[in-house]
């Protein structure tokens, strides 16, 4: 399939893990999972039995806007 007939939906999108945020924020694995325990940072379950947690790049923005330190 051509690229010009995939929607913005089609295209593979970049989502972030656990450690890579952690890294970003220079904090710890543990406190991104709280994080998003408590609702303050959306996550994405993927995988087998939704396992894997993953971060979307805009979610992310959000999460460092509205909770800067």
């Amino acid at each position: 399939m051509p690229l010009s007939n995939l929607k913005k939906t089609d295209l593979p999108r970049h989502l972030l893990t656990v450690k890579e945020v952690a890294e970003l924020d220079n904090c710890s694995e543990k406190a991104v999972r709280r994080a998003i325990a408590s609702g303050l940072l959306q996550a994405i379950r993927v995988g087998p039995g939704g396992r894997l947690l993953r971060i979307d790049p805009a979610a992310h923005a959000v999460y460092r806007q509205a909770y800067r330190w």
